[in-house]
Formats: C-alpha cells, structure tokens, sequence
C-alpha cells in the first residue's frame, strides 16, 4: 500500500493524492500554511467579521463544545482573547467518558458561559449506529449529523448567526485546502458529514422504527432559514494559526484542563479524543477498512511539525495501531451484534488496495476508567428490522440492503 514519502498518509485516506516526489496533498496544503499565509492580515478578517456580527442579539456567537481539546481551546480563545459572549451548545452523543463532565464544569465556572446541551433518545441513536454502520461502515453518523445539523438548528432557535468551530480540515484531509476559507455549511455537511445519506433517507431505511419528527436535529436546517438570518459558520482555524499541541499546553495552563488515555493511542497523546468511549471501536474499524488507525494520523501530524522523525513515527504505529479495542465486546453488546458480523458489515467497505487478515491482530489494553462505562441492560429494547434484536451467533440477512 503506497504512503507519502513524508508522512505516513496512506493512499486508502479519503481525497488523498500524491504529486510526482510522492508527497500527499495534505503535506504540500500544511507547507502552504506554514510559508504563505498571512496571519497578520487573516486575523485582520476575523476582526472585521466580529465587528459585523458582535453585540446585535443576546449572544455574540456560538461555539459548538465537546469537552475535547479542541472545543476548549476554542471556548478559551473567544472569551479570554477575542472578549465575546457565546453560546456554547453541547451535542451529547451518549458516548461521553467519565471525566469530561469534570473538566466541563472546571471550563464553564472559569470562563463563565451559558450552555445549552441537547441529548437525542438512545433508542434512536441505537437504530442509527445499526443503521450507519450496515450501509457505510461507520456507526457515528448520528454523532456526525447531530453535531452539525442541530447546532445550526440552535443558531436559528437562538437568533446567533455567527459560529465558531475549530481547525480547517485542511490539516488532516483535501476536502478542502487552506486558500478556500473553508465554512461550517451544508455543503461541506453533505460533502463530508453525512456519508451520503440524509436524515429523510435514514428515516426510509429504518421502516417506521423511529419518526421523523425524531430526526430533526439529524436534518440540516431550512437554507431560506439560514439565509435570513445570515448565518456565517467559520472555522478558527483559518483565520488564527492552529497548533494542537500549543493549544493543549495553553488550556492546560490556564484552565487545568487535563486529558486521559486512549485505546489505540500513545500515551503521550493523552488529550487526543479523551471525551468519546466508542473512540476506539471507531478508529479500529478504519482501520479495518482503510489500513491506518489513529496513530497513523498523530504521527503524520508530528512529522510535518518536525516533532517526530519517520522512523520513529512507523515504529509507533506498528506499536499502537490495529490492536483489538478491550471495548470491542462492550460495543458489539450495545448493537446486539456478533464479532462475525461486525467483520462482515465492514468487510463490504474495505478500500482497495488494503487487506485486512483479523487473524494476525492482537489485543489492545484496558483503559483506564472502563469499569466506570456505562453499562446499561439493552437486552430487552427492540433493535433493528421489524423491532426484532440480533440473536447472537445468527447471521443477519438485510446488510447492505
């Protein structure tokens, strides 16, 4: 499987190419940043932008907030250096760990914010992750709509036209590059968000299991909605440079937000995805599809930063990336779904030329706080067609319908 002669992008990365010395399209778009940008003049921009929108409603903008780094860094930066009031909305994914609830109050008492949550049924996201997982090989398309779509919904419900969210995603992918000033909207929603299924074709793939009216904060919001209220959703990441690890040591200081380990991961990037539980089920199956798991990603990251050499990078990777999550039997319960299965689904969106063989793979260790998981007994909640659980050991017959 070819990779960058530079970072260990593999060709199976989504939108990837290569040019003629072999070098990703990511690594020449972070080369752009570093050596062409003016920061100077795009904070400039940013200001301009905060002059239009700021002190017109009850909030200045809104800032969409996981608990993770990233979201905190962002949270900071508004209050503590551009001085606005926010609106922080919280999409709850039902995946959250222990301790992010810790380090959320810690953030919201020091920065002083109001926060708005918002929390889908659980037997809806059950049929969702099901549902997405079977069709696209990946169970967060509720997390990846509901993020998105129903923080716009709250944009429109509070009258806040301007949100912030956080680095371009011309750092890890070539969706888009960093000469395009990337916006949060519902072109990039569908383009990268949704998978290619909308919430009214999920509403049809599930058969009457969920209603429609259940699927509004899946659904992007009315364009002619958005238009009038003139909606700008912007990533900081364009107009201030991003430096994930800067950023980190920046919170840890001033907010003593702290991160934790995470399956699959380095320990030394204890703050990469610290809020979700189903983070290491979700970059295995990646890497059951595609080849490369989340260690791939840190170090390609490292490298174009000069922090990690390739050599040191490649062995980190064989170290970390491709081992069996200890959750994969806690995951595999909540869908009610064997491991055959699980393999199966995943097996139909595998991406040429990589090949997975599950009998060379190992096993990951236990994290930390799994005993504080939650552990809810499903056993008795309807899942899937016609309501019906999956009985273990029984192969499904509708995957890929």
């Amino acid at each position: 499987m070819k990779k960058c002669t530079r970072c260990l992008n593999p060709e199976t990365v989504d939108t990837l190419t290569f040019d003629e010395e072999g070098v990703c399209s990511v690594c020449r778009q972070v080369e752009f940043k570093e050596e062409k940008i003016d920061w100077d003049d795009r904070r400039k921009q940013l200001d301009g932008l905060i002059d239009e929108y700021a002190n017109k409603g009850l909030y200045d903008c809104i800032v969409p907030f996981s608990g993770g780094k990233d979201s905190v860094f962002q949270l900071w930066y508004i209050r503590r250096i551009l001085k606005l009031k926010p609106l922080v909305v919280r999409f709850n994914h039902w995946g959250y760990r222990p301790k992010v609830e810790d380090n959320n109050t810690m953030v919201f008492k020091k920065l002083g914010v109001d926060v708005v949550e918002f929390q889908p049924n659980f037997h809806v996201v059950r049929e969702l992750m099901l549902e997405s997982f079977k069709r696209r090989g990946d169970f967060c398309w509720h997390c990846h709509t509901g993020i998105y779509a129903g923080v716009m919904h709250m944009a429109v419900r509070f009258q806040v036209p301007l949100l912030f969210w956080g680095e371009s995603t011309a750092e890890y992918h070539s969706w888009y590059t960093f000469e395009e000033m990337e916006e949060v909207d519902e072109k990039r929603f569908n383009r990268l968000m949704n998978q290619g299924i909308t919430a009214d074709d999920m509403y049809e793939f599930l058969q009457g299991r969920v209603e429609m009216r259940d699927l509004w904060m899946f659904n992007y919001p009315k364009r002619k909605d958005l238009m009038k209220l003139k909606v700008r959703s912007i990533c900081l990441g364009n107009y201030i440079k991003w430096d994930t690890k800067a950023n980190v040591e920046l919170i840890g200081k001033e907010l003593d937000w702290f991160g934790h380990e995470v399956e699959g991961v380095p320990p030394e990037f204890h703050y990469e995805k610290v809020e979700c539980t189903f983070q290491g089920m979700r970059d295995y199956s990646k890497f059951v599809k595609r080849g490369y798991g989340r260690t791939n990603h840190l170090m390609s990251i490292d490298i174009r930063n000069g922090r990690k050499t390739r050599e040191e990078a490649l062995r980190l990777e064989e170290q970390y990336d491709g081992k069996r999550p200890a959750s994969m039997d806690w995951f595999l319960e909540i869908l009610n779904m064997t491991e055959d299965e699980y393999y199966d689904y995943l097996r139909a969106h595998a991406v040429h030329p990589w090949e997975f063989d599950k009998d060379k793979v190992e096993d990951g260790p236990v994290p930390y706080d799994f005993d504080k998981w939650d552990r809810t007994d499903l056993s008795d909640v309807p899942l899937g067609p016609d309501g019906r659980n999956f009985a273990p050991g029984k192969a499904t017959t509708d995957a890929g319908e």
